[in-house]
Formats: C-alpha cells, sequence, structure tokens
C-alpha cells in the first residue's frame, strides 16, 4: 500500500513554532534592534541579556524562515521585517503580534473547550467576563495592543476595500467601529469630495481619536446611542464580532438613519459558499468562536442579513487582501 503524503500533517503539527518564533523575536525587540543596524549574536545576546547559544538559535531560525539575513555571524533584517515587523514602520503589525502573542496564542489552547460549548474563552483563558470588549479592554494596554494591531491589519487591507467599488458618489462615510480610522482615512485620500466621520466607544476616541484632515471622531455606542449623519456606512471587521440578532438590529439602524440612495459598506472575510475556504477565513471563523459571538460568513449569508435590514442591490468582490468587501443599498 501506497501511503499518502504525510506533508500536510507534519507542516500543520509544527505550524505554531513558526509562530511562536516569530512572536518571541518581535517581543525581544530583535528587530526594532536589528533596524539600527546589523549585529552578531553575542552582541544581541549581551543586549537582551540572553543566552547566546538559545538566542543564536532563535536567530537563525529567523533567517530560514525569511525574516533574517545571515552573513558569517552577522544578522540583518530583510526588507518583509523591516516594514512589517518594526515597531516604528508605518505598516507595522508590531502590536499585531504582541496581541496575538499575549491574548489569542493562550485563548487558543482552550480551542476545544470553545467548540464543546459554543462560546469565547476570555473567562477561561483570563478570568475575565466573556463579553467581547471586556476581553479586548481588560487593561488599557490590552486595549492600546488590540487598536493598535487592527490598525497595522487595516493599513493593509483598507486601500483595497474602498477600491472595490466606485464610492465617488457618496459626500460622508460614517466607519462605525472604526478605532484609528484607517478605514476612513482611505476612502477620503481615494475620494476628495468625501469627508469622514469615525464612531466608536468613549475609551477608543479617548485613546486614539485626533481628528485627521477630513476625518472627525465621535463617541459613542452604536447599538444603542444616535448614529452619526451619513449617506455611507462602513464596518470593517465588526459585523463578524456577532451574531445574527444583533447584526440585524445594528443593519436596521444604518437603514433606518441612511437617506434613500445612501448605501453601506462591509469589510469582511468571505467564505466559500460552502463553507469550506479560504483557508485564512475559516481559521479566522474559530478565531471568533474563540473571542467573540460571531463567526466568518459567505457573501449568500451576508447577503441574506442586509435584505432582512430593508437593503437590495447586495454585491460583494474579492479584493486579494485579508478583507474582502460587500455593498449595498437602500433604494
Amino acid at each position: 500500500m501506497t501511503l499518502p503524503d504525510a506533508g500536510v500533517v507534519l507542516d500543520l503539527i509544527e505550524a505554531f513554532r513558526r509562530s511562536k518564533t516569530l512572536f518571541t523575536a518581535v517581543r525581544l525587540g530583535v528587530f526594532d534592534r536589528l533596524q539600527k543596524g546589523p549585529a552578531g549574536s553575542a552582541d544581541l545576546a549581551a543586549e537582551f541579556g540572553a543566552n547566546r547559544d538559545a538566542l543564536e538559535r532563535l536567530l537563525d531560525a529567523c533567517a530560514a524562515l525569511g525574516l533574517l539575513e545571515k552573513v558569517a555571524t552577522v544578522y540583518r533584517n530583510l526588507p518583509v521585517a523591516e516594514h512589517y515587523l518594526c515597531s516604528d514602520s508605518p505598516h507595522t503589525m508590531h502590536a499585531y503580534i504582541v496581541y496575538s502573542d499575549e491574548a489569542l496564542y493562550p485563548m487558543w489552547t482552550h480551542l476545544e473547550s470553545a467548540v464543546r460549548e459554543g462560546t469565547p474563552r476570555w473567562g477561561q483563558t483570563f478570568g475575565v467576563g466573556d463579553a467581547i470588549f471586556s476581553g479586548f479592554f481588560r487593561t488599557e494596554a490590552a486595549m492600546r495592543d488590540f487598536l493598535q494591531g487592527m490598525h497595522g491589519f487595516g493599513m493593509l487591507t483598507s486601500p483595497r476595500v474602498v477600491e472595490a467599488f466606485d464610492l465617488s458618489r457618496f459626500r460622508t462615510i460614517v466607519d462605525l467601529g472604526g478605532a484609528t480610522g484607517h478605514l476612513a482615512m482611505a476612502a477620503c485620500e481615494r475620494y476628495p469630495d468625501m469627508r469622514g466621520v469615525v464612531f466608536d466607544l468613549p475609551q477608543v476616541v479617548a485613546m486614539v481619536g485626533t481628528s485627521h484632515g477630513r476625518v472627525e471622531f465621535r463617541a459613542g455606542d452604536f447599538f444603542e446611542d444616535e448614529l452619526p449623519e451619513g449617506d455611507l456606512y462602513a464596518m470593517g471587521r465588526i459585523l463578524h464580532d456577532w451574531g445574527e440578532d444583533k447584526i440585524h438590529r445594528l443593519l436596521t439602524r444604518i437603514f433606518a438613519r441612511l437617506p434613500v440612495g445612501g448605501g453601506v459598506l462591509v469589510a469582511e472575510m468571505l467564505l466559500a459558499e460552502d463553507g469550506v475556504g479560504p483557508v485564512p477565513a475559516n481559521l479566522q471563523s474559530l478565531n471568533m468562536l474563540v473571542v467573540t459571538e460571531g463567526r466568518e460568513r459567505s457573501l449568500e449569508q451576508y447577503r441574506r442579513l442586509l435584505e432582512q435590514a430593508g437593503f437590495s442591490g447586495v454585491e460583494g468582490r474579492r479584493t486579494g487582501v485579508a478583507l474582502d468587501a460587500v455593498m449595498a443599498a437602500k433604494e
């Protein structure tokens, strides 16, 4: 009997090792230090207070993973590390990596419990309430890491989301749960006649809410408070946080607030209609099980939710980046 290739199984067994290698190098400050200049393992070990042999193994692993270059005994950042792993880069994913290491990595150890019970794991992991924002915002540092992490992710996805449809007819985009405002800013940058309003919780606005060009920040709860006036409402990685009842409540509020001819733009990972793939969307749906009340959905599932709230003309577009785009109108 010829056995099937075991490669996929072996790759999955080792996958967490690659993640933790990245997380550890970021947390130690390897990439930030090498951004100042190349260095050898002896000097780096002295600076970090680390065991030289152990650190060299970590650095060699980072080189093998395509993050560092090693010449003789000297290490330097490769461009991918310069852009995405150094904390002062405008495109950094540093905070999202810290958030993944501090919050997601330990919570995913309880995936089996989440599957058995169908509930998030904040209480089991950290002893806090399972309401999602009591977890995300359990400390000021945790809130900052989460918001900065979402910003780094959004810098990669938001420009492509606002390019997916022609939004030139709209004048005011209201970015619900927009955090640092990367989606509204990307829209205003692409459409010079557009202005933006970011509407997020008071503690979020207090931390990040500084007006930026044609984008202003307002504090409120989009489930409870009056929504800012606009003709286009946008939600990036918002609907996947919630179950159908809360989504219906929010979409109904948006529909009532929009003028005729207004629209809604949703940025989420779109699952295939049979629920299988793309792989990142399936894994993100499991992540939503672990950390929220929600899930990832297919275009048809979003179409049904939008039409139940009164919207029509629902269209979906694959963007080629981590978030896809769905558009609907109030006619």
